[in-house]
């Protein structure tokens, strides 16, 4: 049996069948695995298991019991019809084969950090996860994506999840489409007209009301990053970190929390989003410090991240987050700039502890930056 451990995630991954004859043996490896492993949930993946009779079931019935985070994946229908009709289907997640398509002759249209998206044809693509292997993570992006879609905010129709090689994707419809970052690189002379649409996409979402219980707080996200980083700062900034944090003025509005120009794509001189994994709701300081940190803060402890991520000179994504900002808060004090880089930094240091753990010339110089922005100011209101 093989298995993996992805974020706290145990991967168990089952092959040929399950039966009488080997499930003891099965389940005694699945204990050793379990014995010798840390981990939050659990996820089967039956991609390849062609059979599982009831002694399989059992194995299965005794994961659910014992831990209440285990669900199946990748069940072959004649497998998920066994696990439907004996009931399992009705005590735990199980998710159905996933269908795989190819992008060997697709063409890349946007690429990110923990992404890549291809066009498939003239009405189809895909955004393909280069870093996310849970299914259930995935449909919780779709869910967040449907939500907004529903109150309006402009986002592309969202399919089905799919399997490319051996990473998971989403199939969107988006007809003919340039991403806004091409748009604003290849017609400089409608650079301005782009930029407007920019900023009234960032007011459109962070003035649209959240009623739902599903979408989670940004506040609450960002207090949580202060506790990952408590240990790499000097106690007084930790705690005056956090009560800025948490003095900052509550919204029930969106944030996208991700919204830079490789995540939009433009139809028909219509602003659209594809990456909803980081949909949230709060205050808009919250957005504008997201887009901070992929336009300014990155290059700053790494020259040349602009060039290597955008594709496009730092001093052009400095320019424009500068515009949209301005345009954003009509021709803002330094002092609202300083606080919207402030709460940037708190993510920042938590993001490179998180996925570039080694980079420590990023995190001092992100360190050395929050301190002297956390010494300077005692709130975090911006008009």
């Amino acid at each position: 049996m093989e298995y993996k451990i992805d974020k706290q995630t145990l991967f168990l991954y089952f092959i040929d069948k399950i039966d009488s004859l080997n499930a003891p043996i099965i389940e005694s490896e699945i204990n050793e695995i379990i014995n010798n492993n840390k981990f939050e949930k659990i996820i089967l993946d039956f991609k390849k298991l062609n059979f599982i009779s009831s002694a399989g079931l059992r194995i299965v019935l005794k994961l659910k019991q014992k831990y209440q985070e285990v669900s199946i994946i990748e069940a072959s229908l004649d497998v998920y019809d066994i696990l439907s009709m004996t009931g399992f289907t009705e005590i735990m997640n199980i998710k159905k084969a996933l269908k795989e398509i190819s992008v060997e002759n697709a063409k890349i249209i946007g690429e990110g950090f923990f992404s890549t998206v291809y066009r498939l044809d003239k009405e189809m693509i895909v955004k393909v996860f280069n870093r996310v292997s849970d299914p259930f993570q995935i449909e919780r992006e779709l869910k967040l994506a449907k939500e907004a879609f529903i109150l309006k905010i402009p986002t592309a129709i969202s399919y089905d999840i799919v399997r490319v090689n051996d990473k998971l994707g989403v199939r969107f419809e988006m007809l003919d489409c340039m991403s806004l970052k091409n748009c604003l690189v290849n017609y400089p002379d409608k650079y301005d007209h782009y930029v407007d649409k920019y900023v009234s996409l960032l007011k459109t979402i962070n003035s649209t009301k959240c009623s739902s219980d599903d979408i989670p707080s940004i506040k609450a996200f960002y207090l949580n990053k202060i506790e990952k980083i408590k240990d790499f700062i000097e106690d007084k900034y930790y705690l005056k970190a956090k009560k800025l944090i948490e003095n900052i003025k509550d919204s029930d509005t969106f944030v996208h929390g991700d919204c830079h120009f490789k995540n939009i794509f433009v139809h028909n001189d219509e602003l659209l989003l594809i990456d909803m994994d980081t949909l949230s709701k709060g205050n808009f300081i919250f957005e504008l410090a997201a887009i901070y940190a992929p336009y300014v803060a990155f290059e700053q402890d790494n020259p040349g991240n602009s060039m290597t991520f955008f594709g496009v000179s730092n001093d052009f994504v400095v320019k424009l987050f500068d515009d949209v900002v301005n345009r954003y808060l009509s021709n803002p004090s330094k002092e609202a700039k300083d606080k919207i880089a402030l709460v940037c930094y708190i993510h920042m240091l938590w993001w490179t502890k998180t996925n570039q753990e080694d980079n420590y010339k990023r995190f001092d110089g992100c360190k050395e930056r929050l301190y002297r922005l956390l010494d300077k100011y005692d709130d975090l209101d911006i008009e």
